[in-house]
C-alpha cells in the first residue's frame, strides 16, 4: 500500500513537471510571436440556445499555469515525504490536485461564469485543506477562511448578473471598448471587491493567517502560487477598469496600508508559519498597490517571482518544523543553522530574495517596482507606505533568522535535529536554484523593449538605504541578552494592536458576530419572553387558572356553605315561581 501511494506521488509529480516545462516553452513562443488563441468548445446546442466553454491562451496564462504546475509538483513531491505517516496521503494528493485544477480553470477562462467554478473550487477546496488536521482551532479557521471569501464569491455573482446587460459573459470583448461605461465601472467594483478578499486586503486580512493550520505543503501552495495571487491575477485581467476611475486610487489606499499592517505585525509575531503568512500579505499589498497605478505588467512579474521564493521559505519552515517536531514558536528554535545546515542555506536564500538582495528572485522585481513608483506621481502618503513596508520586510526577515539560525538552541535536550532527508530536500534545491535565476530569466525574457528608469542618485540608493536600515533594526530590536528590560511590556496597548493585526481578526469574528448575537438574545427576552408573552398566552394561562382556582374553592369548601347555596338557590327559585304566578 505505501509503496502505490508513494508511485502515486511520483506519477503526480512527474506529469506536472513536464506539462509545466512544455507550458513555459509554448508561452515564451506566444510572447516572442505576440499571439492569443481564443477557443470556443461548444458543449450543448438546444434548439437557439448554445451553451460554450471558452478559453483563453496568451503568454500570460500559459507561464502563470507553468509556474504552479512547477510549484505544485515540487509540493507534492514533497509531501510524500512530508505526510508519510499520514494514513490518508491519498486522499490529501487528490485534494492538492483539485486545488490546481480550480486554479487552471480561473487562469484560463475569459468568462465570468467559468472564472466562477474555478473561483468556488478554490474556496471549497481551501475549506478542506485547512480543516485537514481535524481539530477546533482547524475548524475554526477554516469557516472564516470559507465565509470572508463567500463575500467575494456574491460579489462575482452579481458580477455575473450584470454582465447580462451586454448579452455575453466574456468580459475580455467589452473591457476596452465599455471601459467608461457606468454598467462596467459597477462590474469592476464588484470584481475589485471579490479580489479583495480572495487576496486578503484590508478588511478582509484576517483569514489568511488563520489559514496557516493547513498543513505545511498546502500553506507552500496556497500562499505561492494559487489561492491567495487569484485576486491578483483577476484585476491584472481587469486592470484596464483600474485605471481612470477613483476605485484605482481607493485601491491604492487600502493595499499600502495591507503592505503596512503586515509588516508591522510580523515583528511582533512567534509563530514561524504566521510570520511567512504575514510576509505573504505585505507582498500581496505590493503587486496589489503598483497594479492599481497601472503597471500590470510588473505586479506579474512580482507574482511570479514571489511565487518561487515564497513556496521555498515554506518549505524550509516545513522542514523545520517537521524535526522540531512540531514546534513553530521561533523563540524554542535557535542554533539551527549548525543541525540543519543545508535547509538553513536554502531558508537564508529565500529570505534574501524576499528582502530584495541584489541579483536574487525578490530583486528584480522589488526593485523595479519601487523604482516605477519613484518615477510616478504618486502622493507622500503611498510613497512613504511602500519604502516603509519594504524596511519592515527586511527587519522581521533578519528578527527570523535571528531567532532560528544564529544563537544557542532553546528547545529540550535530545532533540533529532538534522536535515531532512532527500525527497524533501530535493524540491527544496530545485525550487533554491529557480529562487536564485527565476527573476533574471523572467526580466530577460518578458520585457523584450527594455526602458530605462532615470533618476538621481539618492533616489535611486533610497532603495538599498531603507533595506540596510530596516535590516539593522531588525537585529537590533532582536538581540536579546541576559537581565533584558522587555520594552513592549511598556507600550503594551500599542504592542497588542499592532501584534493582532490592528485587532482584525477580533472584529472579523466577535465583531461579526457578538452584536446580532446579542440583539437576539434581547428581542427573545423582550418578547418571547418578555410582553407578547405577559399579554399573550401567559396572561391567558394564568386568567383561566386563576378562575380555575376560585370555582374550586367553591367546590372544595365545608357542608354549610353547601346548604347556604342550596338555600339562597332555593330561595331564588321560589321567588322566580312567585313572580311567574
Amino acid at each position: 500500500m505505501v509503496n502505490y501511494l508513494i508511485n502515486y506521488c511520483k506519477i503526480s509529480f512527474y506529469i506536472l513537471m513536464s506539462i509545466s516545462i512544455s507550458l513555459f516553452l509554448i508561452s515564451l513562443k506566444f510572447l516572442l510571436k505576440d499571439l492569443v488563441y481564443f477557443i470556443e468548445w461548444e458543449i450543448l446546442s438546444l434548439q437557439s440556445v448554445s451553451i460554450v466553454m471558452t478559453f483563453l491562451f496568451d503568454w500570460m496564462s500559459l507561464m502563470f499555469m507553468s509556474f504552479v504546475l512547477l510549484i505544485s509538483s515540487l509540493v507534492i513531491f514533497y509531501s510524500k515525504q512530508y505526510m508519510e505517516e499520514d494514513y490518508n496521503i491519498n486522499r490529501f494528493i487528490l485534494l492538492v490536485l483539485m486545488f490546481v485544477m480550480s486554479m487552471m480553470m480561473l487562469i484560463i477562462s475569459p468568462n465570468l461564469i467559468s472564472i466562477l467554478l474555478g473561483w468556488d473550487g478554490l474556496g471549497l477546496v481551501s475549506y478542506c485543506l485547512v480543516i485537514y488536521f481535524q481539530n477546533v482551532k482547524s475548524y475554526n479557521a477554516g469557516m472564516l477562511t470559507a465565509l470572508s471569501n463567500r463575500i467575494g464569491d456574491v460579489a462575482l455573482l452579481l458580477a455575473i448578473a450584470w454582465m447580462l446587460n451586454y448579452g455575453s459573459w466574456n468580459y475580455i470583448f467589452y473591457l476596452e471598448m465599455m471601459s467608461k461605461n457606468i454598467e462596467m465601472m459597477i462590474i469592476g467594483g464588484l470584481v475589485m471587491l471579490a479580489a479583495m478578499t480572495k487576496s486578503a486586503q484590508i478588511p478582509f486580512s484576517s483569514w489568511l493567517p488563520a489559514a496557516m493550520a493547513a498543513p505545511t505543503p498546502v500553506s507552500a501552495l496556497v500562499h505561492s502560487s494559487t489561492l491567495v495571487t487569484a485576486g491578483v491575477y483577476l484585476l491584472i485581467r481587469f486592470n484596464i477598469l483600474l485605471m481612470d476611475w477613483w476605485m484605482g486610487q481607493f485601491m491604492l489606499l487600502i493595499s499600502g496600508l495591507t503592505m503596512f499592517m503586515a509588516g508591522l505585525g510580523a515583528n511582533f509575531e512567534f509563530d514561524l508559519k504566521k510570520i511567512i503568512a504575514l510576509s505573504t500579505l505585505s507582498q500581496l499589498g505590493l503587486m496589489m498597490s503598483i497594479l492599481s497605478m497601472g503597471f500590470y505588467k510588473l505586479a506579474f512579474f512580482h507574482l511570479l517571482t514571489h511565487a518561487l521564493f515564497k513556496a521555498l521559505l515554506f518549505m524550509c519552515a516545513g522542514s523545520i518544523i517537521h524535526n522540531m517536531k512540531n514546534s513553530q514558536d521561533i523563540r524554542m528554535m535557535g542554533g539551527l543553522s549548525m543541525s540543519m545546515p543545508l535547509t538553513c542555506s536554502c531558508f537564508n536564500v529565500a529570505n534574501l530574495a524576499l528582502c530584495g538582495m541584489p541579483f536574487l528572485a525578490g530583486f528584480y522585481s522589488k526593485d523595479l517596482i519601487l523604482e516605477m513608483v519613484s518615477l510616478s506621481y504618486v502622493n507622500f502618503f503611498s510613497f512613504f507606505l511602500f519604502f516603509f513596508s519594504t524596511g519592515l520586510t527586511v527587519c522581521y526577515s533578519f528578527r527570523l533568522v535571528y531567532y532560528s539560525m544564529t544563537g544557542d538552541f532553546n528547545s529540550s535536550v535530545l532533540h533529532p535535529l538534522n536535515d531532512s532527508g532527500w525527497t524533501m530536500l530535493f524540491s527544496i534545491f530545485f525550487l533554491m536554484v529557480m529562487a536564485v535565476i527565476g527573476g533574471s530569466l523572467l526580466s530577460w525574457l518578458m520585457f523584450l523593449n527594455p526602458s530605462m528608469i532615470c533618476l538621481p542618485l539618492d533616489m535611486k540608493l533610497l532603495t538599498l538605504f531603507v533595506c540596510i536600515f530596516g535590516g539593522l533594526i531588525g537585529y537590533l530590536i532582536s538581540n536579546v541578552k541576559l537581565f533584558f528590560i522587555n520594552k513592549s511590556l511598556y507600550y503594551n496597548n500599542f504592542t497588542n494592536f499592532v501584534g493582532s493585526m490592528w485587532f482584525m481578526p477580533i472584529i472579523s469574528t466577535i465583531g461579526v458576530i457578538n452584536y446580532p448575537l446579542n440583539l437576539g438574545l434581547y428581542s427573545y427576552k423582550s418578547f418571547d419572553q418578555g410582553w407578547s408573552e405577559i399579554f399573550g398566552g401567559q396572561m391567558i394561562y394564568n386568567q383561566l387558572k386563576n378562575y380555575s382556582l376560585y370555582l374550586q374553592e367553591f367546590q372544595m369548601n365545608s357542608l354549610k356553605i353547601y346548604l347556604l347555596s342550596y338555600m339562597l338557590w332555593f330561595i331564588v327559585l321560589l321567588m322566580l315561581i312567585i313572580l311567574v304566578n
